[in-house]
């Protein structure tokens, strides 16, 4: 029986930390809460040139599949 009341504390007790959180971050400018909301990671041979033209869609795929690592999600299964 006291694991549970221990359990339903440690609840509740996360549950008003979580509220409390959300609060302080409502208090934020917008500005503030874009800063914190959004981080940059780069991204292996994507970030190293600014832009990047295929005349077709083919020529992409394969530029893709022979540049850039799978884990980064643009390669074709």
């Amino acid at each position: 029986m006291l694991e549970v009341f221990v359990m339903r504390k440690t609840k509740n007790t996360e549950i008003r930390e979580w509220r409390d959180k959300c609060r302080r971050q409502l208090k934020r400018t917008l500005k503030e809460r874009l800063d914190y909301g959004f981080i940059h990671t780069y991204k292996p041979v994507l970030d190293d040139a600014p832009s990047r033209v295929f005349d077709t869609m083919a020529e992409y795929r394969k530029w893709c599949k022979n540049k850039l690592p799978r884990y980064l999600g643009y390669s074709r299964k």
